[in-house]
């Protein structure tokens, strides 16, 4: 148990620091997934990188194509193609010679088929959402590159991917960045054998808006989710935390015992766990204050039952000094000898009494026959001669009756009601012990013909140091503590001690009932 108390306390330092409040704890458990999924926010930059490195393959083969169809027509072929192409696909498509000189540009030869945003004139919605971009991009380390700027002068060579086209003869693919922070595209390929090339220039603006729409849609299902998990978070704190507090209040004032009716919330409408621990705990503390008050009058019972014999004892050991009669000094002896046994016999049934709940609690519990157990008792009884001549008969029911228990505990539950009956009967009575299954339960009753218990005294017989004694029995020879023993080993093991209703008294006298779950 300490291993496992151990390691479950180091799971939990490892989990979240000591100290740290159930709120927040409850808090962290539900955003940190929020903010795993807000995470997910950077994983777009792949998604960026997959749509331009499609984009890319698409404008190398428009470039190729294009170059194609470019490389067997007339001028003025040529300069139509560029027109109706650049229209279409809203490119700027410019053709060089084989000098590296302009031949032909689509936004010269017709209205240009796009331009560029300008940032200063968006509103500011659009610099938000760049200054977004640029965030992530900073973030993820995404490569920036370089600005769009037009070429002072016309000619192939002041494009570095013309410039490779022209040296290779492979196509070639450039990314750019427009004013606006949108991707600029420009595909370089040859055209024919001759030594002319093509350059289209694409802005791909769509890109920037497809990333932009897809973050703006997952940043509100994450604030939705995020204000949706806090609200419950927060519910759920206060479901929690709120009768914690309140339990933790009532039990610190129990403990201070500052107020000695403090009362603990059952919260009985809980069907939680909370609600489980709150009516335990309310339990635990009404049976604390149960023994707390029974060794109270314990204590007080004790001080009181032990100071009459040691008053009387004091009296006879005074009076010896002054009396020289001898038969009236064997009388104050014989008083005094009296009273030191009943004293001893108190003192060792008040300690048996108080060690009777620890004892049961560490004890192992075996299977015992309490029909056996009875008539083990009466046996021993009758061979030390301690029945005053009544016969007991212990009579066995159908069924078995054996019932889980101390075996020596109940020995003595056995003793108390046999000395119990036996005090009470006539001399030469009879006494019955019947025991039966009923209900899954053992009873035994242990039944004499004594005067018998009237109704308003079946309970008080229970209570320690009862002072009730059988007619003409001589002073001191019962502690008042056997029935009381009886009935909380009886409770140890979770049964009951009882006296039985007049109607189940066949022998007219008192009818004590010893009721345990039967094995």
């Amino acid at each position: 148990m300490a291993e496992e108390a151990a390691s479950a306390s180091r799971l939990e330092r490892l989990a979240f620091p000591i100290g740290t409040s159930l709120t927040k704890r409850i808090l962290a458990v539900n955003l940190i997934p929020l903010l795993v999924l807000a995470g997910s926010l950077f994983f777009l930059d792949s998604y960026r990188r997959q749509l331009l490195d499609e984009r890319f393959k698409l404008a190398r083969i428009e470039a190729q194509i294009t170059a194609e169809a470019l490389a067997g027509a007339t001028p003025e072929r040529q300069n139509a193609l560029l027109v109706q192409i650049g229209k279409e696909q809203r490119m700027r498509l410019r053709m060089y010679d084989a000098t590296g000189a302009l031949a032909a540009d689509s936004f010269v030869l017709d209205q240009p088929s796009f331009v560029f945003d300008d940032p200063v004139a968006e509103p500011f919605i659009e610099d938000v959402a760049r200054w977004t971009d640029s965030a992530v991009n900073a973030v993820v380390g995404a490569p920036s590159p370089p600005p769009y700027e037009e070429p002072a002068g016309t000619e192939a060579d002041l494009w570095p991917e013309l410039a490779r086209v022209r040296q290779q003869g492979l196509s070639q693919i450039e990314l750019r960045r427009a004013p606006d922070g949108t991707p600029v595209i420009n595909a370089a390929a040859p055209v024919g054998v001759n030594g002319a090339s093509l350059l289209t220039t694409r802005n791909a603006a769509d890109i920037t808006a497809a990333v932009r729409a897809a973050r703006s849609s997952l940043m509100t299902i994450i604030l939705l989710a995020l204000l949706v998990s806090t609200i419950l978070s927060l519910y759920l704190a206060s479901t929690i935390i709120e009768p914690l507090r309140r339990l933790v209040s009532a039990t610190q004032r129990v403990r201070q015992g500052r107020e000695r009716e403090v009362e603990v919330p059952r919260m009985d409408t809980r069907g939680d766990e909370i609600g489980l621990l709150a009516r335990a705990v309310s339990d635990m503390t009404a049976t604390l204050r149960h023994r707390i008050d029974a060794v109270e009058t314990f204590a007080a019972d004790v001080a009181h039952e032990i100071k009459n014999p040691l008053a009387s004892l004091r009296s006879a050991t005074e009076s010896l000094a002054k009396v020289t009669d001898p038969d009236l000094r064997a009388q104050l002896v014989d008083v005094a000898a009296h009273d030191v046994r009943r004293i001893d016999r108190l003192v060792s049934e008040i300690s048996e009494a108080s060690r009777i709940d620890a004892e049961l609690s560490r004890a192992t519990f075996e299977r015992v026959d309490l029909a056996d157990l009875f008539s083990n008792v009466v046996a021993r009884k009758e061979s030390r001669g301690e029945t005053r001549g009544c016969r007991i008969e212990v009579v066995r029911g159908a069924g078995p009756a054996a019932v889980m228990g101390v075996p020596i505990r109940l020995e003595r539950v056995a003793e108390n009601l046999l000395d119990n009956a036996v005090s009470f009967s006539p001399e030469g009575g009879r006494i019955v012990v019947d025991i039966v299954r009923v209900d899954g339960r053992v009873q035994a009753s242990v039944n004499d013909e004594g005067p018998g218990i009237p109704p308003d005294e079946r309970e008080k017989v229970f209570r320690r140091f009862h002072s009730h004694r059988p007619e003409g029995e001589d002073f001191g020879n019962h502690s008042g503590l056997g029935l009381a023993i009886g009935r909380t080993i009886a409770e140890a093991h979770e049964g009951a001690l009882f006296v039985a209703d007049d109607a189940a008294c066949d022998l007219g006298g008192a009818c004590l009932v010893l009721d345990l779950p039967a094995a």
